[in-house]
């Protein structure tokens, strides 16, 4: 037996460091957290201090039982999971649920995953540093106490199986009051004018630095430039330079590999943390930009070796971000001499948009020249632009060039032709363009990484599964939504006239953008108006800041936790009592056939309208379309969703309709539904009995070719050929066929027996 053992948390981890090790050790995973919060009970002994109640995960007690036995016969046992507070707790974790000895026990950090960095954590070893435990501790227990207090709030004023989160809904926060400002704003439309000259072939683009604000205007300066000369009046060249960004934190790499990659922040930590376990790249969880000395030596080493000595520039840089870790290091890769590495595609990606922004970093400025050329016109007092500008000196470029949210319609601007003073130019066009001004824009994951960021809330380590949740929990949805057609004039100087037309183009697309739904408004609303304290962003980065005061051992974790824990649950309690129920109800008119109000609100399925006032008896309901919103369906729109269900006469002496149901739109025959697929063109409110009857025989026909056998003592229980293989269908009861059997070969005994022992859905019970 090994006289040492290294436990870690990943299996890839442990094996890259058991390379690095010789013969004395073992290393071995935890798989992550061995003991935590059980998810049925709150778990936290309020009366005695907060104290947590921990378990041990179901699927971990073998192999905690195994770690207890490896950890027994070794001489000294190092704990090595990561070095961050979650890393630090689970190190504590497996210490207590071990039962190890403080003698022969060893705490190791390490940054990256190299030979060198893991045996000089075995020449410095530490303790498990109790306050970085704490303040783990710390937000977890804060964390539970407002998801376990503040849910059963939500399921009693807004809608049954809701949930909330300390984070999870100041990030919804942000979305929401984004959406409001969006929906406030009101676009404002001017004339941008733009003039292109021909030089010989060569073409020249310059514009007016300011814009009309009406047509009239835009129209008499056309007018104004009939007949008129164009000639270069000055011409102002000035050096600039550009500087290079700052090696990655967690949250730039994921805003730039949102950019550049079109990755997810879920997406980039998923592929980072490979790299990091495969020993390519340092820690992916920090907010430092710090690179440490060995690595500066070794970026310009690399950078005078592959582009030449006037390229390297050493650079230090520090962190703008609240409460960063300096002792940390930025997420640079392990090995600067490795340009590119083996692996999956995304893991090939992300690490040389790691290797070259770490590179770039500490390399010499771009020189630039920027030159403004302004141009005088005849007829005008008016003066255009055209702005153009060389690379002197490529320096960090020549590596890399950060990428930007901006969305912005201007581009970088390219090389102007040779030009000189008093040169007269020939105008080939010109024109005034309407243009509209944008709402700010929606955020995407990478964007509200950044609001969060500079709103002090979070830690690299929270920000990915802050996104994840809202998404999981259905208050977020990250999606595509085409534009509509959106109409602007256009005015054009032709020879000696200008023609004025009107032209569409398609306005408001949106590609992988956040957007808070309705039930995420409601919620957002009923929280801030209740809970406004938690859900204020100087709070929530208040509380941050006394998780770092944790962390350095300058403040109590339970007096921090009680001091919030007693005005938080009197808002609770206070809530439940005063409070009314929060549905987002919004009158849209009346229905013209019964005179009768129509609401749209959150119901207990979700979106829904309904025709009548809540104390009417008579009041009927309609759920909401995927694409439709309380917020903003019309009284028109809500009148056609009552237009459902759609009888389409008959079949074989059985009734077809057309409606809309919890799983979208579908024809039902009898007692068979057959699904409607919008992308073949049907529509509930459009599809025709042929179309209907189509599709019920299609069904009809793909269901005989599933049959595999049917029983004269049961005509409801069948064996069907499945995606995944043959099983028993039963009522509305899916029973799986084991492996051994022949599912044509089962006798009606053997088929009721595996039914009976098949495990039964159980529904939630009621909360008191």
């Amino acid at each position: 037996m090994s006289k040492n053992l290294v436990i870690v948390e990943s299996p890839a981890k442990a094996k890259t460091i058991e390379g690095y090790l010789g013969k004395d050790f073992t290393v071995k995973s935890s798989y992550g957290h061995v003991r935590d919060l059980p998810k049925s009970d709150l778990a936290i002994d309020i009366e005695n201090g907060f104290k947590p109640v921990y378990e041990v995960s179901a699927d971990k007690k073998k192999l905690l039982s195994e770690l207890k036995s490896l950890a027994k016969k070794a001489e000294i046992v190092w704990l090595a999971t990561d070095e961050d507070r979650e890393g630090e707790a689970i190190s504590w974790h497996l210490a207590e649920a071990l039962g190890l000895d403080v003698a022969n026990t060893r705490r190791i950090v390490f940054s990256e995953i190299t030979k060198t960095a893991i045996l000089k954590a075995i020449e410095n070893p530490r303790q498990v540093d109790i306050n970085l435990v704490n303040a783990q501790q710390a937000r977890r227990v804060l964390d539970r106490l407002v998801g376990f207090e503040l849910s059963p709030v939500l399921w009693k004023k807004v809608k049954p199986a809701l949930s909330a989160g300390r984070v999870q809904s100041v990030a919804v926060r942000i979305l929401v009051e984004r959406e409001r400002e969006i929906t406030a704003f009101n676009a404002e439309s001017s004339f941008r004018v733009v003039a292109i000259f021909d030089l010989d072939g060569t073409e020249l683009k310059a514009e007016l630095p300011h814009r009309f604000n009406t047509e009239k205007e835009a129209m008499a300066f056309l007018n104004d430039c009939i007949g008129s000369t164009f000639n270069i009046a000055n011409l102002e060249t000035k050096p600039s330079k550009k500087s290079p960004a700052a090696p990655f934190t967690t949250s730039t790499l994921q805003q730039e590999a949102s950019r550049k990659l079109g990755f997810s922040v879920t997406q980039t930590m998923v592929v980072a943390q490979k790299l990091y376990e495969s020993g390519r790249i340092t820690y992916m969880r920090t907010d430092s930009v710090n690179l440490s000395d060995l690595a500066l030596a070794s970026a310009s080493e690399e950078i005078t070796r592959s582009y030449g000595a006037e390229f390297a520039q050493t650079r230090k840089y520090t962190s703008k971000s609240k409460g960063a870790q300096e002792a940390h290091e930025a997420i640079r890769p392990t090995d600067m001499s490795a340009h590119r590495i083996e692996g999956e595609r995304n893991e090939q990606r992300l690490y040389e948009l790691i290797w070259k922004r770490t590179l770039a970093s500490q390399m010499a400025d771009a020189q630039l020249e920027k030159t403004t050329a302004t141009i005088a016109i005849s007829g005008s007092k008016e003066q255009l632009q055209a702005k153009g500008e060389v690379i002197k000196f490529e320096g960090f470029l020549k590596v890399y060039l950060e990428g930007t949210d901006d969305e912005d319609e201007e581009s970088t601007k390219g090389m102007l032709p040779p030009l000189a003073v008093g040169q007269v130019l020939n105008l080939n066009k010109l024109n005034a363009t309407e243009r509209f001004s944008q709402h700010p824009p929606r955020y995407t994951e990478a964007s509200l990484v950044r609001k969060m960021e500079e709103l002090g809330i979070g830690r690299p380590s929270t920000y990915a599964p802050t996104i994840s949740t809202v998404q999981k929990r259905g208050y977020v949805v990250k999606e595509d939504r085409d534009g509509s057609e959106r109409k602007f004039r256009v005015l054009t100087l032709e020879k000696n006239a200008v023609v004025a037309e009107t032209q569409s183009e398609t306005a408001g697309t949106e590609r992988g953008k956040l957007f808070p739904t309705d039930i995420g408004i409601v919620v957002n609303d009923f929280l801030v108006l209740n809970f406004g304290d938690i859900l204020d962003y100087n709070f929530t980065a208040k509380v941050e800041e006394e998780f770092d005061g944790i962390a350095q051992g300058e403040v109590q974790w339970t007096t921090m936790i009680k001091g919030f824990y007693s005005g938080f649950h009197k808002s609770v309690e206070r809530t439940i009592e005063t409070s009314e129920r929060a549905t987002g109800e919004r009158e849209l008119g009346n229905d013209p056939e019964t005179g009768k109000p129509v609401i749209a609100r959150i119901g207990r399925f979700g979106p829904m309208v309904q025709i009548g006032a809540s104390d009417d008896e008579e009041k009927r309901f309609a759920s909401l379309l995927p694409d439709q919103s309380i917020t903003s369906i019309t009284l028109e729109q809500a009148l056609t969703l009552f237009q459902l269900p759609r009888k389409l006469g008959e079949f074989e002496d059985k009734v077809v309709s057309a409606a809309i149901g919890r799983f979208g739109p579908y024809v039902k025959y009898g007692s068979m539904f057959v699904s409607i697929k919008e992308a073949d063109g049907d529509s509930p409110y459009t599809i025709t009995l042929q179309r209907a009857i189509e599709l019920v025989k299609n069904k009809i026909e793909a269901d005989a070719k599933s049959l595999l056998k049917t029983f004269t003592e049961d005509a409801d229980v069948r064996i069907l050929e499945g995606r995944f293989g043959p099983y028993i269908k039963a009522g509305k009861q899916n029973v799986k066929i084991p492996k051994d059997k022949v599912a044509t070969e089962l006798t009606w005994e053997e088929v009721k027996a595996l039914i009976e022992a098949a495990p039964k859905k159980t529904t939630a019970r009621k909360r008191k």
